[in-house]
């Protein structure tokens, strides 16, 4: 009797546990099917914005990561490896001492910094420049262009992009919901010469025919990134009689303003008759000190078209890093004081930098390429078609011809740069993908190892 009791007791205990594991089980199925599906509804939400569709690529991340191995010459991204000025460095360490300077600044610029930026450009300027109305500072060059396109480009608006062009503008003007027209930068003959960033221009009644009741703005960039072209009175003349023409906007990056060559000389679109009134200057203090990391960029122009801008700002970044602009600002007062002196580094820097470019170009042309010399900024194109290289090894064959040039001369060469055709829109990669893009903001010991790379390859191909 005990017994079977007993076997009862087991018997039922059994059927128990099996029953409770049974229902644990069907909570766990049902919670793993509830959660899948939760996953696959939820999958809709993570889904990008529509104004980043198809942005995602990017040329920068892409190749600064293939040249980031140490044993790489780097003339890709324009990087210096150069040292800043020094005071520039010593502003910026004293300052980093100072408390009230390591707490936030006025967000659309610090006062000691927009006071120095109007004193510095009036200069330029036929008018005076409020320090707190015409100026705002940005983070870097990026930033003000960002500012720019978010603050006075709608849904529609047509803007008119030079080709080749710094890649961002592109994207940044899709992103605003604007429509990107392009128009090309297109090479004169140059029979038994050197080839020049201004044998490249604008043909002007292709340029007037992109014009339109719907033209928001034009993008302009002088001197130019990649070519180095430095814009003339002429050029700038007729953009500037088409603005007018159209009532449309100019947004002029200047980010190189100061590294202009022998014999050419930069001019500000703004000055122009009519012109102040609907322009953006962009300045960059990476460019100007040759300090990229600091990303301090300024936007210059009426109280009318910035006030847009830093309606932008206020609800995005809000402000800057306090101690990189007062230590700017102070910089900035040391040259101000001494612009007609070769110390002066808005001086001394395109001196060094001239003969850096002529060494480049004497070293492109010594291994059998064609550079075009640039007039400005730091950076040298070469056409590379002619060094037949053997690219049959790469993977991707739908890239452009430069980009896997460069993917071959980064792994086999050791020597990285830029391809052109990044800078185009889809229709034109085509025109540009035969040059690549070469800096020469380098160390001598860094332009030493570029030069043993390309003689090794010459010699190698005699």
């Amino acid at each position: 009797m005990w017994l079977n009791l007993n076997s009862m007791f087991l018997v039922q205990r059994k059927l128990c546990f099996l029953g409770s594991r049974a229902k644990f089980l069907k909570t766990i199925y049902s919670s793993e099917i509830f959660r899948l599906s939760t996953s696959a509804k939820m999958s809709l939400k993570f889904k990008n914005a529509k104004r980043i569709e198809g942005l995602d690529t990017n040329v920068w991340i892409e190749f600064t990561k293939l040249a980031a191995d140490p044993s790489v010459v780097n003339l890709g991204q324009g990087l210096p490896d150069i040292s800043p000025p020094l005071y520039v460095k010593e502003e910026l360490s004293k300052i980093a001492a100072v408390d009230s300077m390591n707490q936030y600044t006025r967000g659309f610029g610090h006062p000691s910094l927009v006071k120095a930026l109007s004193c510095l450009y009036e200069k330029f300027y036929q008018n005076k420049i409020d320090p707190n109305k015409e100026i705002l500072v940005t983070v870097g060059a990026y930033g003000s262009l960002f500012n720019a396109i978010q603050g006075l480009i709608d849904e529609g608006d047509e803007v008119i992009i030079i080709v080749p062009f710094y890649d961002c503008y592109e994207t940044m003007v899709r992103m605003a919901g604007g429509t990107p027209v392009f128009v090309s930068l297109r090479s004169k003959p140059v029979d038994g010469k050197k080839w020049s960033s201004s044998d490249w221009t604008l043909d002007p009644e292709e340029l007037a025919s992109k014009f339109n009741s719907k033209t928001k703005a034009i993008l302009l960039n002088t001197p130019h990134n990649p070519f180095g072209k430095v814009y003339t009175k002429e050029e700038l003349q007729l953009i500037a009689d088409l603005c007018i023409k159209y009532d449309a906007l100019c947004i002029s990056d200047e980010v190189y303003e100061w590294l202009v060559y022998t014999g050419n000389k930069h001019l500000k679109i703004a000055t122009f008759p009519g012109m102040w009134e609907r322009t953006i200057t962009i300045g960059s203090a990476g460019k100007t000190f040759s300090v990229t990391g600091w990303k301090l960029g300024w936007s210059i122009g009426p109280n009318h078209l910035i006030k847009h801008l830093q309606t932008v700002q206020q609800n995005s970044i809000y402000t800057c890093a306090t101690p990189l602009q007062e230590a700017l600002a102070q910089a900035f007062w040391i040259d101000i004081k001494r612009m007609d002196d070769p110390e002066c580094y808005f001086n001394s820097l395109p001196k060094e930098l001239e003969a850096k470019r002529d060494r480049m170009v004497h070293l492109l042309e010594s291994v059998g390429l064609k550079p075009i010399v640039p007039d400005g900024g730091y950076f040298i194109i070469a056409d590379v078609s002619l060094l037949d290289a053997d690219l049959s090894d790469m993977k991707n064959s739908n890239e452009p011809y430069d980009y896997k040039f460069v993917k071959w001369m980064t792994k086999n060469k050791k020597l990285s740069a830029i391809p052109v055709s990044a800078f185009c829109n889809k229709e034109t990669k085509l025109q540009f993908e035969k040059f690549v893009r070469f800096c020469f903001i380098k160390k001598d010991s860094t332009l030493d190892a570029a030069e043993e790379i390309m003689k090794a390859w010459s010699r190698q191909k005699s």
